[in-house]
């Protein structure tokens, strides 16, 4: 039977969770053990009317503590699934439903963190950032960002109104990295990181390790889907394999895709249209290779991209991470 709510949170830790600078959300939302067969599960959604918890069997009503937006609901622990799906009312009187970010465990390997850590983990860029992935049959994005110094680290995008109370990551130990599990979440979606120092001032980033971002002017980051891209490189890898390239000539053709060409309005190129046309113009000019400049993402068009905020993106300028890709395995096809 459920039991009236108690304020079993204390005061102190409830009001810095409202503010935004409590450094261990966990250790407030979700569900927490209160003995063998009792649990309570917390939930704060910012201008949220009610919320209430969705189980296959019940709808469970959580009660909102007095002058909050945190609500708890007080039970036995075999109501509620291990992950469960939260419905409520935002100030716009729409309904929504989604899985509860804070009932899912921590999701990077100790391993992993013991390698960036030590400053040994050769592919750090598959776990830090944003992936899209799946946990226990739940689709979602998984964020991890490095920011050793901060009070408290939130993912803030198009999808919560960027507010920094929505969604507050969890630290891992002292390794400085924080994670969130965000089920829901689909590629394609702009994000950064909100972070509050010990000093209590609050800074908003873009992901240091994100594969796409927005065209400038605009710099937030965007969650990028797993590529299907398909790779017509074989022969040419298998060749690169055996050939004696120590010993063949080799002329490079150095070129900063942006300003090398425009179309008939100054707009720049894709890079698809850049492959077709540039392979041709350097193949007649009798270079062997192309060497590009700088073509991570970058703010400053004139900076020609020595300006780098985004080492794991190809600019946005002239189109997606698989136009790119597409670009790279044409120039293979002609060389």
């Amino acid at each position: 039977m459920e039991k009236p709510p108690t304020r079993s949170v204390f005061t102190g830790e409830l009001q810095m969770l409202v503010e935004a600078r409590h450094h261990d959300p966990f250790s407030v939302l979700g569900r927490h053990t209160l003995g063998a067969q009792e649990s309570v599960i917390r939930a704060y959604i910012p201008g949220a009317a009610q919320i209430s918890i969705e189980t296959p069997a019940a709808r469970l009503p959580m009660q909102r503590l007095p002058g909050t937006d945190l609500f708890e609901w007080h039970g036995e622990s075999a109501q509620v699934p291990g992950h469960y799906q939260l419905t409520w009312e935002d100030a716009s009187h729409n309904s929504l439903r989604g899985y509860d970010p804070y009932c899912f465990p921590p999701q990077l390997s100790e391993y992993d963190l013991h390698l960036f850590a030590e400053g040994k983990h050769w592919h750090a860029y598959r776990f830090m950032g944003a992936h899209t992935r799946s946990v226990d049959g739940i689709s979602g994005t998984l964020f991890a960002v490095w920011a050793p110094n901060a009070a408290r680290v939130s993912v803030v995008g198009n999808f919560n109104a960027w507010d920094g109370r929505r969604h507050p990551m969890r630290v891992r130990g002292d390794k400085g990295v924080w994670e969130l599990f965000i089920p829901g979440l689909e590629a394609g979606l702009f994000y950064k990181f909100e972070i509050r120092d010990h000093h209590g001032h609050v800074h908003l980033k873009s992901d240091p390790y994100g594969q796409c971002f927005e065209l400038r002017p605009s710099t937030a980051s965007v969650i990028s889907p797993d590529s299907s891209f398909a790779w017509k490189d074989k022969s040419w890898m298998q060749g690169r394999a055996t050939a004696d390239w120590l010993h063949k000539p080799m002329s490079i053709y150095e070129v900063h895709l942006g300003s090398w060409r425009r179309d008939e309005h100054g707009n720049f190129l894709d890079y698809r249209e850049l492959a077709r046309a540039l392979v041709d113009y350097v193949r007649r000019l009798g270079f062997t290779h192309i060497e590009l400049l700088p073509i991570t993402e970058h703010p400053y068009d004139g900076s020609w991209g020595y300006q780098t905020l985004g080492y794991y993106a190809p600019t946005s300028r002239h189109g997606s991470p698989d136009d790119f890709r597409w670009f790279v395995d044409h120039c293979h096809a002609h060389n």
